[in-house]
């Protein structure tokens, strides 16, 4: 896992992994991990996903907007 830079200073991930069509998520409160695949979130909303692990900031605000209950 990579450790999510948090740019904002206030976002609940801790750690992110991506893959070929998923990212899994795991965030500050538990140890628990989410894994939002291409197949229950969509492509669109994955691939935002990444790039927003990626650059660091808006992830936790995203999935709590768009794909909160859509992990696998």
């Amino acid at each position: 896992m990579n450790k999510y830079r948090n740019l904002d200073g206030d976002s609940g991930v801790d750690s992110y992994e991506i893959g070929n069509d998923y990212i899994t998520v795991k965030f500050n409160k538990n140890y628990r991990t989410y894994t939002y695949s291409y197949a229950k979130a969509g492509e669109n909303n994955v691939e935002e996903m990444k790039s927003l692990a990626i650059n660091g900031a808006g992830l936790n605000a995203f999935i709590n907007k768009y794909v909160r209950n859509l992990f696998d």
